[in-house]
């Protein structure tokens, strides 16, 4: 990296080579990339589709299905569903219907039961609509349970329970022009009609599994991370997993799910061993409970504020304050664009394009060498602290925040069998082969995660046939195709809340806030403009997405120099199906300056009202 005299004056200490580290950050990412790419993963159907089963509920439900016409169908109860319905009834909607498939609302925080679940985001500001319901989380990073009920909460608050399907899936939803209806068929034998669809089923909520050779010959007990089996380990979320007393665990998989449930498994199991293909970067969480006092001090619209705080300093922008004063700001403030703004005040002009990426690459070096001497500093064992630290760009994965995590691997029942980025050859009757050698295991646990980089209609498990008899997946075939993340042509009055073409958010609920307020603004001048029916044009809709490709450009090369993970679609050329493909390349802070200007004009600009 050669820096000019004027960079190196602001650039700091630079104890470190920064041209070895990129190439062992590259040949690491080299080690780890598969042909196969995002097809190592399993779909969960046919003989795997038990892992999709709800544990959470009573067998036996029945109910009678329903005929019906509403004015709103909000596919999904998680965030998403929550804060549209929320935003919904604020305007006015009566006749809204939330579709879930579980057995109650709060989407991910419904199935991520395993020990020690947490938001990974300050309370204060993931939960949302705490004001509106007058509601303090317990601690700066809730617990799973506290989130599970302060969804059922929202959805009370909302009267969101009224006309809900749940344990309901959807099977068919089509779009009937005669009647400018969808009509929505389900596996309760429901068909109702409605106005308007909102999809907000999110992308992790569907559970994938790796293709591992012999995944069905292992005949100990298996299940999910999503579907955590109490059952078989004792305890609950806060961990007392006593029935693992004598039991020999193996969890695959070390991504965030891991993190935090591993040092419960650690704590009971009589022997754990880790499958790891690559580490997680770990950094300080320091939770800590609620204090009163501050929390009695706080203001009107202190929420909104402390949310909009969060997301302009993650988002590389200027704040006076910084209000959460967490890893994450502390990442940000020296990782991007802050960063860079205090370097060019220095040296007295606007830095180039490519001095600024020089100086955010070392300040990425640095955060990260901090990561890894966090890890010397905490595993006593030299060989296993080499093996759990991380070689990549602090953002080719969501940094992890946990403090008893790493400690956990200096318990004598506790194995790390890293796979030097190959992951595990097989699996046995009695176990897992990783490097040749064979671990024989009473139970396997897959911390694999929900698929992402596989295709919408995949993942929400049905198709979706607008007008003229067109499918989503025939339109979206060669991409993605909307206007704004929210709306696509030939789908008249459905909405696509969550990540497609949108702003990816740190905090995912500033997102669906923003989301669930455009679509409740697009159709409430719909309804004072005497429309039924309203959709993008084919002009609006090819407009935002070249707008759309030509800023994604901005972070492909970024992303191809990553270790594989679910960001870059397990590290496969192009990258048009990844979790940050197709997105709003000039971030969340611009992406929602658009959509309130946007609204500010009233032209409602690339849309056909009818």
């Amino acid at each position: 990296m050669d820096l000019s005299p004027e960079l190196l004056s602001v650039a700091g200490t630079i104890d470190f080579d920064p041209d070895a580290l990129k190439t062992k950050y590259l040949s690491e990412r080299d080690k780890r990339v598969r042909e196969d790419g995002i097809g190592q993963y399993i779909e969960v159907t046919a003989e795997f589709s038990h892992y999709v089963d709800d544990p959470y509920v009573a067998p036996g439900f029945t109910r009678a299905p329903v005929f019906d016409d509403v004015e709103f169908a909000i596919i999904g109860g998680g965030f998403g569903g929550l804060m549209m319905g929320a935003r919904l009834r604020e305007a006015g909607f009566r006749k809204i219907r939330v579709v879930e498939s579980a057995g109650d609302f709060g989407g991910t925080w419904y199935w991520n039961r395993y020990p020690g679940a947490m938001c990974d985001v300050e309370s204060y500001c993931y939960l949302p609509l705490l004001e509106e319901l007058g509601y303090m989380p317990k601690h700066k990073y809730s617990f799973a349970p506290e989130i599970l009920e302060h969804s059922k909460a929202i959805a009370r608050h909302y009267k969101l329970y009224d006309d809900a399907l749940l344990q309901t899936s959807i099977t068919a939803m089509a779009w009937d022009e005669g009647r400018k209806r969808w009509v929505i068929s389900t596996s309760r034998g429901d068909r109702f009609t409605a106005q308007y669809v909102a999809m907000a089923n999110g992308p992790l909520n569907r559970p994938k599994l790796p293709g591992i050779p012999g995944i069905n010959d292992f005949k100990g007990h298996t299940f999910h991370t999503s579907r955590w089996d109490y059952a078989y380990t004792g305890g609950d979320s806060s961990g007392g997993l006593a029935k693992l007393g004598d039991k020999r665990v193996g969890i695959i998989g070390t991504g965030a799910t891991a993190v935090q449930c591993i040092p419960h498994l650690g704590e009971w199991a009589k022997e754990l061993f880790v499958f790891q293909r690559t580490p997680s970067s770990i950094d300080v969480r320091n939770n800590g409970p609620t204090d009163p006092a501050w929390a009695a001090s706080l203001t009107p619209g202190w929420q909104k504020r402390r949310m909009d705080n969060f997301n302009t300093l993650v988002s590389g922008g200027d704040a006076e304050e910084d209000l959460v004063k967490d890893g994450w700001t502390d990442i940000f403030r020296s990782v991007t664009g802050t960063a860079v703004k205090e370097a060019s005040r220095k040296i007295g002009r606007r830095l180039t394009g490519a001095e600024r990426a020089q100086l955010m690459e070392l300040a990425d070096y640095r955060k990260m060498n901090q990561i890894r001497a966090r890890v010397d500093a905490i595993v006593k064992d030299p060989d296993v602290a080499a093996k759990l630290k991380p070689w990549y760009r602090q953002f080719c994965k969501r940094p992890c925040f946990h403090d008893e995590y790493l400690q956990t691997y200096n318990r004598p029942n506790v194995t790390l069998v890293d796979t030097n980025g190959r992951g595990v050859e097989r699996l046995t009757e009695d176990g897992v082969v990783a490097n040749g050698q064979e671990y024989k295991v009473d139970c396997l646990i897959f911390a694999t995660g929900f698929e992402v980089g596989t295709s919408y209609t995949r993942r929400a498990g049905y198709d979706i046939v607008g007008r003229g008899g067109q499918t989503l997946s025939e339109h979206w075939r060669d991409g993605l195709r909307t206007l704004h993340g929210l709306t696509t042509h030939g789908f008249p009055n459905c909405f696509f809340l969550g990540f497609t073409q949108g702003a990816i958010t740190i905090s995912v609920p500033q997102a669906l806030r923003e989301q669930a307020t455009h679509v409740t603004h697009l159709v409430t001048e719909a309804k004072k403009r005497g429309a039924e029916v309203l959709e993008p044009t084919a002009a609006g809709e090819e407009s935002y997405v070249q707008e759309v490709r030509s800023l994604a450009r901005l972070g492909t090369r970024f992303y191809s120099e990553c270790t594989p993970g679910y960001y870059n679609s397990e590290g496969a050329k192009g990258n048009r199906s990844g979790f940050f493909s197709d997105m709003y390349g000039a971030g969340p802070l611009r992406f929602f300056e658009v959509l309130d200007e946007w609204r500010g004009t009233g032209k409602l600009e690339g849309l056909e009202l009818r």
